[in-house]
Parts: C-alpha cells; sequence; structure tokens
C-alpha cells in the first residue's frame, strides 16, 4: 500500500537498538527529473514498490561530502572520514508500506568506503575521481567513473543562505523526507537500513548547472530538459542503524 502522511512522518522518529556508525552529510545538491513510472519501476526488485507523487515517479541525482564517517565510539580518521559522494536514486516503499530510498548508483572517491558500503551494507558503490571548489556563495562539483568511457560529471549550485524545513505533503517534502533504505545482495536478499537526522533545512536553486551522466552510466535515457526540481539542503549530522533483511 502507498504510505500515508502518517507513515512518511513516522520514519523521523529515531529508530530502535543501537547505532553503528556515525557521520555528516554537507554540500547536499537535490537534482530531480520526473520520469514515466514504468521506466524506473522495471528496475526495481519484487518486494520494492515505485513511490510516485501525483502519479509521477522521480530520479535524483545527488552530489555531496560525506564528513567525519566512523564507526559509533570512535574518532573519525583525516585518510578515511571524508570524501566526496556522488548517487542516482528514486523513491520506493516495501510491503509494509514503509517509505525509503533505492539507489541505483553511488561514486565515491574512497576505495575503502566503497568496498566497506558493498559489502557491509550491500549498496551498488562505484570507484571514481571527484573533485571540487567550495566557496561561501557556491560548490563546483566534479566526478568521473573510474574504468568507464563516459563523460566526467560536473555540477556547480549556490549554498542555501536561507534554508527552512520542506512543507509537509508538498513535492520537496516527498523527495527530501527520507530516513530508510533498501539494498538487495547478489543473491536477491532484501535489506532494510534507517538513518537517523534532524529534517533537511533546504531551499530552492534557481540558478544551478548540473549533469546527467548518472542516468547514462544507469542505462537511463539522459533527459533533455532542466531539472524539475532543484534544491540545496545545509549540512546533516547522520546516525546510521544496521541494515535488516525484509
Amino acid at each position: 500500500m502507498t504510505p500515508t502522511n502518517s507513515q512518511r512522518l513516522a520514519q523521523r522518529n529515531r529508530p530502535p537498538g543501537f547505532p553503528v556508525m556515525k557521520q555528516r552529510w554537507a554540500g547536499l545538491g537535490f537534482f530531480h527529473w520526473a520520469l514515466d513510472p514504468e521506466l524506473i519501476a522495471t528496475r526495481l526488485p519484487s518486494g520494492i514498490h515505485l513511490d510516485t507523487f501525483e502519479g509521477k515517479a522521480y530520479l535524483g541525482v545527488v552530489p555531496f561530502f560525506m564528513q567525519r564517517i566512523r564507526p559509533v565510539c570512535l574518532p573519525p580518521l583525516p585518510w578515511l572520514s571524508w570524501f566526496h559522494e556522488l548517487n542516482l536514486r528514486t523513491y520506493v516503499f516495501d510491503d509494509a508500506g514503509n517509505p525509503g530510498v533505492w539507489f541505483f548508483s553511488l561514486d565515491c572517491n574512497q576505495p575503502l568506503a566503497v568496498e566497506i558500503a558493498r559489502k557491509a551494507f550491500n549498496l551498488p558503490y562505484q570507484h571514481a575521481r571527484m573533485s571540487s571548489k567550495v566557496t561561501a556563495e557556491e560548490i563546483h562539483y566534479r566526478s568521473l567513473r573510474k574504468n568507464h568511457p563516459l563523460p566526467e560529471a560536473e555540477f556547480t549550485y549556490p549554498q542555501p543562505t536561507s534554508p527552512s524545513p520542506a512543507e509537509e505533503g508538498t513535492l520537496e517534502w516527498f523527495l527530501v523526507e527520507r530516513y530508510r533504505l533498501f539494498s538487495a545482495n547478489r543473491h536477491g536478499q532484501l535489506f532494510s537500513g534507517m538513518v537517523h537526522h534532524s529534517p533537511y533545512r533546504i531551499q530552492p536553486m534557481p540558478a544551478a548547472t548540473c549533469s546527467t551522466t548518472a542516468f547514462a552510466l544507469n542505462n537511463f535515457p539522459e533527459p533533455t530538459r532542466l531539472p524539475d526540481s532543484q534544491l540545496s539542503a545545509s549540512p546533516v549530522d547522520v546516525t546510521i542503524f544496521p541494515l535488516r533483511k525484509l
């Protein structure tokens, strides 16, 4: 069943049990395109259902910085705990109506983090060469998938100046209020994992440039129009909880 607003709001609650990791997400840019739901739904495993807003499905490209990554009760390490990530995602729910995120790919420039995430979270992390230039006004972000012929992905987007939480029931709220991820191992077993953080404080980005290379990297047709939604967000401190089998 499609999640109700009450089910979506309940995802904000801190999950029971003990977390496994702490991290910070910063420099977030959310670029989303509305697509034919069938184009995405056919790429999802059994037991995971496409979540839509007013009948439309969305694919999102999200560049950001992973910071202060560490296991609970341990300090961050300078050579491991800061790196770049660029993901292609859509929005889904499970048979119980729990809404969340499905990742088609997550490019990262920290090789050890890629291998750990693949094994510990069954996520499709990919090795990439990535760089950025950050000022008080904007972020310039670049990513090139290793051992792949497609061109470099490039983004330039402004830093938020007056962000605020998304209003319940809006498209922005549907896109960013996500506290659960789903993944599958090579045998098709589904998993679900929760994250806990304060609601994103977001701001529309009327002036931004973004690449659609992540679509091509995942065998989706690249959009030929501007994103239907462009948002920047303030950093959030995140608590990660272990995966559980569905």
